[in-house]
């Protein structure tokens, strides 16, 4: 009996996109009782139109989610992993495999706490030999990490802190150079509230005694906007 597979690829550089069929044609060919559906988002936009208007007896099984996304128009959707948190919402039984370029302990780390995907690979450590075999044993349960995140994971024992999206929320406005005065039309919190997650992200990020100019330097080489 035929599986059939519905698969989602948001991701904005046609290339990937293209090394993502490439390896699921593949897996068709491997296991010919495999049947494969592909649709592709190459913007925030349009990648949460898709999860939006897909309904969920008829949702996603395996979704590629590119990290590293543009922000959608609104700025409510600042990157891959807000898209990621409204696939586990809105198609909880679809499984995610998160590619981004970022090799930082630290973002790994706070992207497997927000969206605990089933696969996680570092674009520059894949080949197609290796994308069909993590997308098999992905559709068959497991999970797979490539040897970056193994060896990170390895390394360094995960750490209790987490950036939510309203903390990125904060962090992307004010890298747009939007006035504190004007944060809470687009963070729902006070004043107060965001100075206050302001404060905590500078220790975080080791910059307490500096000013938001270096906050938004360290966050942005950390990838988090």
């Amino acid at each position: 009996m035929n599986q059939q597979h519905r698969v989602l690829i948001i991701d904005d550089h046609p290339l990937i996109c293209d090394s993502y069929k490439t390896a699921l044609k593949e897996v068709m060919e491997q296991r010919r009782d495999i049947q494969i559906k592909i649709e592709t988002a190459g913007d925030s936009d349009s990648a949460r139109e898709k999860i939006r208007n897909t309904q969920t007896e008829n949702g996603w099984d395996l979704v590629f989610l590119d990290i590293r996304l543009p922000p959608s128009k609104d700025r409510r959707i600042l990157s891959g992993e807000d898209l990621g948190e409204m696939i586990r919402q809105e198609h909880p039984l679809a499984k995610i495999i998160v590619a981004t370029t970022f090799n930082d302990n630290y973002r790994i780390q706070n992207i497997f706490k927000s969206l605990k995907p089933e696969g996680f690979l570092i674009k520059n450590d894949v080949d197609t030999p290796e994308l069909v075999e993590a997308i098999l044993k992905i559709m068959q349960g497991g999970v797979y990490h490539t040897s970056t995140v193994a060896n990170l994971m390895r390394k360094q024992a995960f750490t209790d802190i987490n950036i939510d999206k309203m903390d990125r929320q904060i962090l992307y406005e004010l890298s747009l150079g939007t006035k504190m005065k004007d944060l809470p039309k687009f963070v729902p919190l006070s004043i107060a509230g965001i100075e206050k997650r302001k404060r905590i992200l500078k220790q975080v990020f080791d910059v307490e005694d500096q000013g938001d100019k270096a906050l938004i330097l360290k966050a942005r080489e950390l990838g988090f906007i």
